[in-house]
């Protein structure tokens, strides 16, 4: 499985990606962050999905910018993006789905290009078609998404700093992989400041943030004894006396 997260602000984009491989019953740490640099402008590619149909878009892809294809605006280079998948599609597909595996690939794209106003952040699915994230919808995760939402939907909005949505998008990580052992360390962040058309990227490796999530637990556990108890006592008079 994987967990992969982007989120979009006003001050930029935030995301953050595991590196977690489970085949089977063997685990190994890939990464899953591609990014395309190029005459100052760069975007990130962020995957879920079967690591062949993964490798082969993006060699495909870079293969294009390589050759001297240039995206003036987002949704070109995603529509781009998109295409290559369905080219490993036409080629893959069915020969997968013979094995007994689903073709499956899903993809978050973020950065800002040329002529683009305003950074973007895309998800795209497998198929090719894709979807812009606005402020209605300020993140997106593809993977294991279950336990890392709560903490997102709480404390993020488009008005959050890049720096209180990095430390949201870690505990979301961590919520995921306390809960999961197929979601682990070392994990990729990418940062993109709005207009300076520069994506950064950062690896952390669990003795980096072990800290952080021991103070994450201890403030949990905290938070938990200071609720009132009070408003329980009604449930708990209704047990037996010793």
């Amino acid at each position: 499985m994987t967990y992969c997260l982007g989120i979009k602000l006003k001050e930029g984009l935030v995301a953050l990606a595991d590196t977690r491989i489970t085949a089977g019953t063997d685990t190994s740490s890939k990464k899953k962050v591609y990014l395309a640099k190029k005459g100052g402008h760069s975007l990130f590619i962020m995957t879920s999905g079967l690591r062949s149909v993964r490798d082969k878009a993006v060699h495909y892809f870079e293969e294009l910018i390589e050759e001297g294809m240039v995206y003036n605006k987002m949704y070109k280079a995603v529509n781009a993006f998109g295409e290559q998948i369905k080219r490993v599609a036409l080629e893959d597909k069915k020969t997968l789905e013979r094995s007994g595996f689903r073709f499956n690939l899903n993809a978050i794209v973020g950065g800002q290009l040329e002529d683009d106003a305003d950074h973007k952040l895309f998800l795209l699915y497998s198929e090719g078609n894709w979807v812009e994230l606005d402020e209605g919808a300020p993140y997106v995760i593809i993977g294991n998404s279950g336990q890392g939402k709560a903490i997102l939907n709480r404390v993020i909005d488009e008005d959050s700093t890049m720096k209180q949505a990095l430390k949201a998008a870690f505990l979301s990580f961590d919520s995921t992989r306390v809960s999961n052992n197929d979601v682990d360390f070392p994990i990729d962040v990418v940062l993109y400041k709005k207009n300076s058309f520069q994506v950064v990227e950062h690896r952390y490796h669990r003795e980096d943030l072990q800290q952080v999530s021991g103070i994450w637990a201890d403030k949990l556990k905290d938070a938990l004894n200071d609720i009132p108890e009070e408003w329980m006592d009604s449930s708990f008079d209704k047990m037996p006396k010793d």
